[in-house]
């Protein structure tokens, strides 16, 4: 089935050379701008927000970049594409969303926040029954001919504010003909790489065979302000030499409102302070990484504040 191709370069405005400084300094610039807690626009945001994040999650990773690359620069924004052999899922496994298993049947996702384009290319596989189907005794019963259904597994993206406070999200699956909605709790706390089972919900078993079950992987979505760390939250905080040098209090964000936090005399660059309960769960805090960065333009009145401080202090940092 063909789908949409992304230029993911596009996306983010930057040249198919770029760095991964760039891409991720591209990332960080229209993230904020998108953000739904900060566009008015909140719906439109939250698209816009997804198709940015879907970029980031291929281009900051070099070997999806790579795998991306080897299309080449010849495919056009919206274009009908389908994938080459050897694409969709991860080795071994089998694209679904557009791809058809041995039964017949053909499957599609809508709701998990990744396009159709991103599924046939990264997201998703399905997962081998439970056997073949057949017993080992001279005399078959028709329980021996049951096959359990293959499982169904594909990526959800979720955002840092759902993984904090637990969420539920209806995605939508369709089985050749038929569709169905599902309601995914998504846990307080809830971990990049973290699989959640929703029995039953797989392919159709057959011969009477039970179904499979959906695993749905969590793709945290990247956050402007914020790295992860299990369930701990990572921010970098840029400091002044003098807020570093005589202290004082500062603002830091955090996924609901701002806390300030003290900085003390003599905060090295590198330091982390923490601020506890405000990761992701429960256990998980906001770790504050301090930054000194030193003004690149200076007035003269300033230049010669600089110079006297030069001149008066017995500070030495290669002693």
């Amino acid at each position: 089935m063909p789908v949409q191709y992304k230029d993911y370069y596009q996306t983010l405005g930057v040249p198919r050379a770029a760095s991964a400084d760039e891409i991720k300094k591209s990332f960080r610039k229209l993230a904020r701008l998108y953000h739904p807690d900060v566009a008015k626009d909140k719906k439109k945001a939250e698209e816009k927000f997804k198709e940015i994040n879907e970029a980031y999650e291929v281009l900051s990773d070099p070997d999806k970049r790579k795998k991306y690359d080897e299309l080449g620069a010849n495919w056009k924004q919206g274009a009908e594409f389908r994938p080459p052999p050897g694409y969709g899922g991860f080795p071994g496994g089998q694209a679904f969303r557009g791809g058809r298993t041995a039964g017949g049947e053909e499957f599609h996702f809508g709701g998990t926040g990744f396009s159709d384009f991103f599924e046939q290319m990264f997201g998703a596989r399905m997962r081998g029954g439970a056997g073949d189907g057949f017993g080992q005794r001279g005399n078959f019963s028709p329980e021996d001919f049951a096959e359990r259904g293959a499982d169904i597994e594909g990526d959800i993206m979720v955002s840092l504010e759902e993984a904090a406070r637990g969420s539920v999200r209806t995605v939508n699956i369709r089985h050749g003909d038929r569709n169905e909605s599902h309601q995914v709790k998504i846990p307080a706390g809830v971990t990049e790489g973290q699989r959640l089972r929703i029995s039953g919900r797989g392919e159709h078993g057959s011969g009477g065979g039970a179904a499979g079950d959906l695993y749905l992987r969590v793709r945290l979505a990247k956050h402007p302000d914020f790295d992860v760390e299990e369930h701990n939250l990572i921010h970098e905080i840029e400091l002044a030499p003098w807020e570093a040098v005589l202290g004082g209090e500062i603002s830091v964000p955090t996924l609901t409102v701002p806390v300030k936090i003290k900085i003390a005399p003599g905060t090295q660059s590198g330091q982390k302070l923490r601020v506890r309960g405000r990761g992701l769960g429960a256990s998980g805090d906001l770790i504050v990484v301090t930054k000194i960065v030193v003004p690149a333009k200076f007035s003269d009145s300033e230049k010669k504040l600089w110079e006297q401080l030069r001149r008066e202090s017995k500070f030495n940092p290669r002693d």
